[in-house]
């Protein structure tokens, strides 16, 4: 039996085409075929009169103001002289009397129109023209529209494909927990909803439901997205993968009718996972920021709302949403019944540093001296994401190089690629090195001479990314609360290239632009936050970090005087000032292992700990330091 149905929708597909290319082709004849007019030319009304009156005018035909007509014979009628039997010219503005009189002694046929130039079906023909290829074109619009959108002229296959999330087709992921190094804590929340994805009848027996959904969060790069993956293919059971955004589209209705759609596709498919990721797109508070919330944006979080709110019985259906935002979530999505569930995943420490390493460098050739620990080590604050690129830089340049293995230098040189950026070759004129020198000097001896001071690392005055230079510095241990010893020697080190430039340059830079405001910065939450000032006390005084347009900020007033907020600026700038003078106070101890760090700066550029240890000695750990009065 034919396809009538998409017999007719290629006749209908095709039409629109069609009939242009016959209209070009009746004009391309029209004008192919037409006779050529004869020459005409203009004369003036006198050569008229005067041929009238000689009776050589056989026909004349009047059009507004403008008589043409032949004559019975050729004439010179050109400007030059050319030999034509056509003629047209312009009638007076004040009329002649005597031209009626003329024409009807000398037996002339006459002929009278309308206005002039508007005659003969090919001009009818020129002037339509534009009109039927506008008229053309909306049509070949509205066929494309309805198609798309499933009107009577496209059918409704069409809007059913756009109406369904692009996640309808579920897979099965190869990853499992094997492939998650780290997040162990984190593993162990979801665990039980893989027992429950495979036999949910030992939980159903006792009266458990497993939880609805689970929220997974965590700063940028930690592995939610890869530990939802690893529980569905843990589980073997199908994952529906599906970002927030591409909930939303350009028209009113389309996020909530995708999301109607996404869920009876895992209803159908039960037990399955439904993984959204960066759930703060459309999940935000409702009703919140500049000018109030977005419609469609909120019809979509409403209906996901309903959906987790209304699974019958106790089907089998897991939505894990993935986001790095919480503090802007809808307070419905996080209540029992919705996402009851909050696993959060924490930057890897040291231990899992290295076994992320072990999982992203197990199919690279290492070289023998590659120590995977000191790696670890030297990569404090990377997330599972920064270490996999940390990894794949160091394979990038050991292929660059030509090199059949990793080596460690690759590694280290790959780690200051990420931290600080590729090298930059620049024109650093002969003061502005020994200036560099100086202040990375400074920080160093600072940091090397402070008890509390993360240990140095290494210290370069080669340009990275947009810095001219650094000092590294690598802590001994995780810390996951920062002392107020710590953090008063953590400001010294930050000010001390710029003192450095002022007890020997005596003058200043704009090269401590960013040290002043890591310092100030920091010395504002030791006081603001942390209660770290005498003259403050405990009080949170801290400004608001949020944005008017993330959210709930519009409606938060400041809860504190300009009288608080002149205190804190006072207690900001104490600190910095003390922290300045003991930066100097190092300093002035020290001028000769100063003078001679930065003599060795100036010759290798970049000096790692051994090297730093030749210049400054052995660092003195939990000595009573001098005062800035001393």
């Amino acid at each position: 039996m034919k396809n009538t149905n998409g017999n007719t929708e290629q006749y209908r597909q095709w039409a629109p085409y069609v009939l242009i290319a016959a209209l070009l082709l009746l004009t391309y004849l029209t004008f192919q075929y037409s006779a050529p007019p004869e020459p005409s030319y203009e004369i003036p009304y006198s050569q008229f009169k005067d041929l009238a009156n000689k009776g050589r005018v056989e026909s004349l035909q009047l059009q507004g103001d403008v008589a043409s007509g032949t004559l019975k014979s050729t004439e010179a009628l050109g400007p030059h002289g050319e030999i034509a039997q056509r003629f047209s010219t312009r009638l007076p503005a004040f009329g002649d009397e005597s031209l009626l009189p003329l024409i009807e002694s000398q037996a002339i046929e006459l002929k009278v129109s309308g206005e002039a130039g508007k005659s003969g079906p090919l001009a009818i023909l020129l002037s339509l023209l534009p009109w039927l290829f506008l008229l053309l074109f909306f049509f070949w619009v509205f066929q494309r529209t309805s198609r798309a959108l499933g009107g009577r002229l496209g059918g409704p296959e069409e809007l059913k494909k756009f109406l369904e999330a692009p996640a309808q087709n579920a897979e099965q992921p190869e990853v499992t927990f094997a492939d998650v190094a780290g997040q162990e804590n984190a593993k162990r929340e979801v665990t039980e909803l893989v027992e429950f994805l495979k036999q949910p009848e030992n939980f159903h027996k006792l009266g458990a439901e497993i939880p609805h959904g689970v929220l997974l969060m965590g700063a940028p790069g930690t592995g939610k997205t890869l530990l939802a993956r690893a529980l569905a293919g843990e589980a073997g059971v199908p994952f529906f993968s599906i970002s927030g955004s591409q909930f939303i589209e350009v028209f009113v209705g389309v996020g909530a009718a995708r999301v109607r759609n996404l869920f009876d596709a895992a209803k159908k498919n039960a037990p399955s996972i439904v993984f959204v990721d960066e759930l703060d797109s459309i999940g935000r508070t409702r009703g919140t920021g500049l000018g109030g919330g977005h419609d469609e944006r909120e019809q979509t979080l409403n209906q996901i709302l309903a959906e987790m709110d209304g699974f019958s019985g106790h089907e089998a259906v897991i939505v894990l949403a993935a986001t790095n935002r919480p503090d802007v979530l809808d307070p419905a999505l996080l209540r029992p019944g919705r996402f009851d569930r909050h696993v959060v995943l924490d930057l890897p420490d040291r231990k899992d540093r290295v076994a992320i390493l072990k999982v992203h460098t197990r199919k690279m050739p290492l070289g023998e001296r590659v120590d995977l620990d000191r790696i670890a080590a030297g990569s404090p604050g990377f997330s599972g994401a920064d270490i996999k690129n940390l990894a794949n830089e160091a394979a990038i340049l050991a292929a660059r190089k030509k090199r059949s293995e990793v080596l460690m230098q690759d590694f280290e040189e790959a780690r200051d690629k990420v931290l600080l950026g590729t090298v930059r070759t620049l024109a650093i004129q002969p003061e502005e090195h020994h200036r560099l020198a100086v202040h990375e000097a400074g920080h160093t001896l600072v940091a090397w001479f402070l008890p509390n001071a993360d240990p140095l690392y290494k210290v370069t005055i080669i340009p990275r990314g947009r810095a001219l230079g650094g000092t590294q510095q690598l802590p001994e241990e995780e810390r996951h609360t920062l002392s107020e010893e710590y953090l008063r020697d953590r400001l010294v080190v930050i000010l001390g290239g710029r003192s450095a430039e002022k007890e020997l340059l005596k003058t200043l830079s704009s090269g401590a632009e960013d040290d002043i405001h890591q310092a100030t910065t920091l010395s504002r939450a030791m006081v603001a936050r942390w209660g770290m000032s005498e003259e403050i006390g405990p009080v949170d005084l801290r400004e608001s970090e949020e944005h008017p347009f993330l959210g709930r900020e519009i409606a938060q007033p400041r809860h504190y005087s300009e009288h608080s907020a002149e205190v804190v600026d006072h207690a900001v700038q104490t600190l910095l000032q003390e922290a300045e003078e003991r930066a100097l106070a190092v300093i002035r101890e020290h001028p000769d292992a100063l003078t001679r760090l930065i003599s060795a700066l100036e010759e290798q550029e970049t000096l790692h700990r051994e090297q730093i240890e030749q210049c400054l000695g052995a660092a003195p750990r939990n000595r009573t330091l001098p005062s800035a009065s001393n």
